[in-house]
């Protein structure tokens, strides 16, 4: 039994019964038993379309489009959706949102299969250059990095894990250059996005955060008390105080369900408000200076259904299409670098070297941990049923998380620093013994190669295996995006330089040394927790032992992964920073007077955690600057009142 498209459950002989369940003889029935197994069927197959009801998401619009909108999204991502959502709260602003894929598929909903979706025709499949410092066990060398091709973006494709990130990130950003994005500054806007608000009859978009069922409980009690023998608390939750620790953090899901930017900042509104339209498999492929006004955009191209159409803007453009779209979008319209853009054979619309600069990621180096060899307790073909029907009728067990990934670490593994923060993050996926149609998933997912593949699966055969994430909290190491040509056709050139600085690679071994002493702590031996060996021929040849630090050095040039948290390449910052791309005080592009970026791009620094909840906060931030701009020359309505509720939207 797999949950894995490529493997097919056992297919069961025909139990007799004649056709019509009338029975005439030995073995048949009267009817009543086929029923009412008919009526299971019938009902299971009814839950399934009840998965993606039909409503959810915001319809495809058909309608007239000569007429200029107010305010045109470029993305409806994790922030795109946001800014959509709140602007289209005054009803004199007509809003349109250009996203480049459609509805997400039904796998998106299911918190266990998040990893399914890569590779897919939902995401964009982006690989970097190859490097002789990283990736290296990769396919082709590259590693992969998809970004979300549908409404929600990378957030309907990500692991759902809420972590804000703490004082020092945002503190950080104000110190670079960034009035109003301290810690204190930013706070309030990501209160704003998680407050229950609206109520049936004039719904409001937010973030709903619900804590991920926990299944597989004696991994968690392992992983806790090997860290509380190592002096690593477990803490409530990462606040002001609770910087390092374990927790188990809180999702962006809702009875067992995704519940990305799109569905509850889009999808909940769209249907009560005949100002904001969304225009689905639209990729946008330039954007056009006003040539009455230079430092103005005055429409947007793009291509849908083979077709290409532009749109005139009345008043702004925001661009919401992530760190690596954002940026090429904007290159491919003559905005960025001089002389990368007279190379391409492009014309100088905003020279702003920025542009494509600056590209950060959360690096990690994987490792696997086997369990209880020889012990463990195989996957049965009837628990795999059970945790489907389950799904299905109750929206409850395994596969409404996504394995015990909500289990999250930070922590300082620097003895001679005395600072409360972290400097590296710890994820963790289970896969049981016997459940090889999972790790396949996994591993087809980050594009392990696939002797590597091989090995982890003899492994799966006699034991359990813990993956663990170990997480680069700051990377010093940044990289680059340059357009390989104009045609939005082509994907750009992604040099990452991971693991090119020292330092990078300093904390990332004393991560890998954290582990290892977690894995000799009493709780982790009872459970016969040793570090899987793969081999890798360049590293099994070093003259030192095995395990050696100049090993774990080269294991980490072959197993370098993304945490898909690319940010930076649109910065944020004065305009006296080189780098600098768009204003803090207003998100608007140096050198253009309406258009604004909104998205990860604008970090100027990565934040300690996960991305996706800085990213909804920047959404919400450009809304309220756009309604603090237009306030004093239009009369926007002011937000209806909270109105709190239980129940989500």
């Amino acid at each position: 039994m797999s949950l894995a498209g490529d493997l097919h459950p056992h297919q069961p002989e025909q139990c007799g019964l004649p056709d019509g369940g009338a029975g005439a003889g030995a073995g048949g029935g009267i009817g009543l038993w086929s029923g009412m197994v008919s009526l299971l069927v019938q009902s299971l197959l009814a839950a399934q379309c009840q998965v993606t009801p039909p409503g959810q998401w915001p319809s495809d619009y058909t309608g007239d489009l000569s007429e200029p909108y107010d305010f045109v999204v470029i993305g409806a991502g994790s922030a795109g959706s946001v800014v959509a959502s709140r602007l289209s709260e005054n009803p004199e602003w007509r809003v349109l949102v250009l996203e480049a894929g459609g509805d997400p598929p039904v796998e998106s909903e299911l918190p266990s299969l998040f990893f399914g979706l890569q590779h897919s025709d939902f995401v964009w499949n982006y690989f970097t250059e190859p490097s002789a410092e990283s990736c290296r066990g990769m396919k082709d060398g590259r590693c992969y990095w998809p970004r979300g091709r549908m409404l929600g973006g990378s957030g309907a494709a990500n692991a759902m894990l809420y972590v804000r990130g703490n004082r020092r990130d945002f503190d950080g950003w104000a110190s670079m250059g960034n009035p109003g994005w301290g810690y204190d500054d930013v706070l309030p806007f990501f209160e704003r996005s998680v407050t229950p608000q609206g109520n049936a009859t004039h719904p409001r978009g937010y973030v709903t955060l619900n804590p991920f069922e926990r299944h597989d409980e004696d991994i968690h009690r392992l992983i806790l008390a090997g860290a509380q023998e190592l002096g690593v608390p477990q803490v409530a939750a990462f606040e002001e105080g609770s910087e390092t620790g374990y927790t188990h953090v809180p999702g962006t899901v809702r009875n067992g369900q995704r519940m990305s930017t799109a569905k509850a900042y889009l999808g909940a509104v769209a249907g009560t408000r005949s100002n904001l339209h969304v225009l689905k498999n639209a990729q946008v492929t330039r954007l056009h200076r006003d040539e009455t006004d230079p430092r103005r955009v005055s429409s947007v191209s793009f291509e849908k259904d083979g077709r290409q159409h532009r749109i005139e803007i009345a008043k702004e453009l925001v661009l919401s299409a992530g760190a690596i779209d954002s940026p090429a979008l904007l290159l491919r319209s003559g905005i960025g670098p001089r002389q990368h853009l007279v190379d391409l054979g492009l014309s100088v619309l905003v020279d702003l070297p920025g542009v494509g600069q600056n590209l950060q990621d959360h690096v990690l180096v994987p490792l696997f941990l086997r369990l209880d060899e020889g012990q463990a307790k195989a996957a049965a073909e009837q628990e795999i049923l059970d945790d489907i029907y389950n799904y299905l009728v109750h929206r409850k067990g395994p596969l409404t998380t996504p394995t015990t990934a909500s289990l999250v670490a930070f922590i300082n593994t620097n003895a001679s620093s005395e600072s409360v923060y972290p400097d590296t993050e710890y994820h963790h996926l289970f896969f049981q013994r016997g459940r090889h149609d999972s790790l396949a998933i996994f591993t087809r997912g980050l594009s392990f190669q696939e002797q590597y593949v091989e090995r982890l699966q003899d492994y799966l055969r006699d034991s359990h295996l813990l993956c663990v994430f170990v997480l680069l909290s700051h990377p010093l190491a940044k990289g680059e995006l340059r357009l390989r040509s104009p045609d939005p056709r082509e994907a750009p050139i992604l040099t990452s330089n991971y693991l090119t600085e020292p330092e990078d690679v300093a904390t990332l071994l004393r991560g890998i040394g954290y582990m290892e002493a977690l894995e000799q702590t009493k709780a982790f031996r009872e459970h016969r927790a040793e570090l899987a060996h793969i081999p890798i021929e360049e590293c099994d040849k070093v003259k030192v032992n095995y395990r050696s630090e100049e090993y774990w050095r080269c294991y980490a040039k072959y197993f370098t992964v993304t945490c898909y948290h690319q940010s930076g390449t649109v910065k944020m910052g004065s305009r006296h920073d080189p780098e600098a791309c768009v204003s803090p005080s207003s998100l608007k592009l140096h050198g253009l007077s309406n258009l604004r970026v909104a998205d990860a791009s604008v970090m100027p620094a990565v934040v300690s955690a996960n991305t996706n909840a800085a990213t909804v906060m920047i959404g919400e931030r450009a809304a309220a600057f756009i309604r603090e701009e237009y306030d004093h020359l239009e009369k926007v309505p002011p937000p209806a009142p909270p109105h709190m509720h239980a129940d989500g939207l």
